[in-house]
């Protein structure tokens, strides 16, 4: 069993700054790639960035220049810091990963989400 908790969302100013966290915990033997989802009301969810365990990143062009991506290996966290903001980067930002919880057992997991809310 997997888990992961985001945290970090709130209201921020157009053109303001933002990080997300994601923690990941439970039965975990290798995290091998993770990345941050949004979806906002009345549309569906779309990928932001991903992140595979060697550090390699892959952004949507609409956050690109933007948003970064980075991960802690050591305490399986993601974090997506978010700068530059606009009112349509407002959405439920949701971390996934896909973990291997032994060596031949892998499986893709979401958090709940945390509201990120762009607006003056």
């Amino acid at each position: 069993q997997v888990q992961l908790v985001e945290s970090g969302g709130g209201l921020v100013q157009p053109g303001g700054s933002l990080t997300l966290s994601c923690a990941a915990s439970g039965t975990i033997f290798r995290i091998v790639a993770m990345a941050w989802y949004r979806q906002a009301p009345g549309k569906e969810r779309e990928l932001v960035a991903t992140t595979n365990a060697g550090g390699g990143t892959n952004y949507a062009d609409s956050v690109k220049g933007r948003f970064t991506i980075s991960r802690d290996n050591a305490m399986n966290m993601v974090y997506l810091q978010m700068n530059s903001l606009k009112p349509e980067d407002t959405a439920v930002y949701y971390c996934n990963a896909g973990v291997y919880s032994n060596p031949v057992s892998w499986g893709e997991y979401w958090g709940q989400g945390t509201q990120v809310t762009v607006s003056s």
